[in-house]
């Protein structure tokens, strides 16, 4: 065969690989949001990394070149498909031009999809070249451990660097699935590690003779077994008597939310909800009240509290304050209560709630309000209801399970409720709603605590301690949802971890799965 002939076969089999990689990242992504798609994202993510392994070019550099491209092209399906819905934020509510705003989306694929090029092409430098015969079953556990460590240091970055973005994480599409067992555990990432080394294991047939198959079927039956029985211990234990709860879904268009002549009917509508509703707490979606306490009507909040005091309850309001003379927030303040409270939002989100340096351009572009916050702490203190302590979140810092955790290191302070206020209305009738919704599912398995949400357009939901939703209002309807919320006390093992250690104990879960493929490696001993 001539070389100019082999050359454009080679080149035709990597625009056949590249795309085959795009076409299994799009489908990835649409695994998240919907319940029970846990293990169609492992069979995705298997059918990805047997794509991954099989080069036989024994130089581990050539694996990790081709594995980078493999993996960006993957990362670049998977987030398009994935988070897509940031086009109607900017291109329908933020009025930046169609074609640039579909122009960031992919921008912002594209870099996402970096940390997916980084883990696929560590994983692909660490494992065996791809040959005729089966692999060494020794070699192959160590690839799939090593597949499996490079995922989650690659997610655990994503999840960090620069603020970090770890929506679709692929933890979150377990949320309904039995690999979730190990989120009291290691929480989300422990969760992603688990999923990744399902996946190895499985592309891991590919690759091994009739006995390597068979070790590899009982290593996966081992680690779902393992996920079972753990998902059936209990750290924390019911502590007082039930809340009753309702939870405020005013449906308010997202074009009408900061419009100064649609705010008589919102503030009238959210204020006929907190003086007449019987419930122990009342929660409002994130800026329910869209104006700073100074531009409501006169005495709208005092009539709240009578109101609420009048009925012996108590509520959790969203609504953007000031700090100092120029720093606005965005924070939830408790009324009806004893003393005062404030929550201020404390991860805020790019673009949307501050301005990373160099990007103001961006932001002018579009026409979002308020784009500009100051941040609070992340230790701040619980609402306390009839002696419950309830721990509110503001939309996106529901994502960073670690970062809740600090509010766990003192546990006769911990939270025993998680109440998240969020406001999707910037996404319209999207899938980000289900997204979300598992996102918040998580934080109550890694916690073991029940989690209550308020949201402006939904997923207005109860969610009790093991992660399953209780109840649930329709999404873009008006309506509140009622129900009774138990109270827990105690401490998962990942709660008393993270509190302490941060990141770290996933972290280093991540290298101890490189260290087996590495030291072979070394060793000059990878064929």
């Amino acid at each position: 065969m001539r070389r100019s002939d082999a050359d454009g076969k080679a080149r035709g089999r990597r625009l056949l690989e590249a795309a085959a990689a795009l076409m299994l990242g799009g489908a990835f992504g649409q695994c998240f949001g919907r319940p029970h798609w846990g293990g169609a994202a492992i069979v995705l993510l298997a059918l990805f990394v047997a794509l991954l392994w099989r080069h036989d070019a024994p130089q581990p550099g050539a694996r990790a070149r081709r594995a980078a491209l493999l993996g960006e092209c993957f990362g670049v399906g998977w987030f398009c498909t994935g988070v897509w819905w940031l086009y109607v934020s900017m291109a329908v509510y933020g009025g930046m031009p169609p074609a640039l705003a579909g122009g960031a989306v992919l921008l912002f694929a594209a870099y996402l999809a970096l940390y997916t090029a980084a883990s696929a092409a560590l994983a692909a430098a660490l494992a065996p070249p791809h040959a005729r015969g089966p692999w060494p079953l020794a070699r192959a556990l160590a690839a799939a451990m090593a597949l499996a460590g490079a995922w989650t240091l690659g997610e655990l970055a994503r999840g960090t660097v620069f603020t970090g973005f770890p929506w679709l994480a692929l933890g979150y599409a377990q949320a309904g699935d039995v690999l979730a067992g190990y989120a009291p555990l290691l929480g989300m990432y422990g969760v992603t590690f688990a999923a990744a080394l399902a996946a190895a294991l499985l592309a891991l047939l590919s690759q091994v003779s009739v006995r390597g198959a068979a070790a590899a079927i009982a290593a996966l039956a081992v680690l779902i077994g393992g996920a079972h029985v753990v998902g059936r211990l209990r750290w924390t234990h019911a502590d007082g008597a039930p809340l009753r709860v309702a939870l405020l879904q005013g449906d308010v268009a997202q074009s009408d939310k900061f419009n100064a002549d649609a705010l008589g009917p919102t503030l009238e509508l959210y204020g006929q909800w907190l003086r007449s509703l019987r419930a122990d707490l009342i929660v409002t979606p994130e800026t329910a009240l869209p104006v700073l306490p100074e531009d409501l009507p006169p005495g709208y909040l005092a009539s709240v509290r009578q109101a609420l005091r009048a009925h012996h309850a108590q509520a959790l309001v969203g609504i953007p304050l000031t700090r100092g003379t120029d720093q606005y927030t965005n924070s939830v303040v408790g009324l009806g209560g004893a003393a005062p409270y404030r929550y201020d939002k404390s991860h805020l989100v790019p673009f949307g709630e501050f301005i990373p340096w160099g990007f103001h351009w961006f932001v002018r572009l579009m026409r979002i309000p308020l784009g500009d916050f100051a941040r609070g702490t992340l230790d701040q203190r619980s609402f306390v209801v009839h002696g419950a302590r309830v721990a509110p979140t503001i939309c996106y810092e529901d994502l960073f399970g670690e970062q809740l955790a600090q509010r766990f290191r003192d546990p006769t302070s911990a939270p025993q409720v998680i109440a998240n206020l969020t406001n999707l209305g910037w996404f319209g009738n999207t899938i980000v709603l289900g997204q979300h919704l598992e996102i918040a599912r998580m934080r109550s398995l890694e916690f073991q605590l029940p989690t209550i949400r308020a949201t402006n357009t939904g997923a207005t939901a109860i969610i009790g301690a093991g992660g399953r939703v209780r109840r649930m209002l329709a999404p873009y309807t008006v309506g509140v949802l009622t129900g009774a919320v138990q109270p827990r006390s105690g401490l998962t093992p990942f709660a008393w971890l993270a509190s302490r250690l941060g990141y770290a104990p996933q972290l280093l879960l991540g290298l101890l799965a490189l260290a087996p493929a590495a030291l072979r490696r070394r060793r000059g001993n990878t064929r």
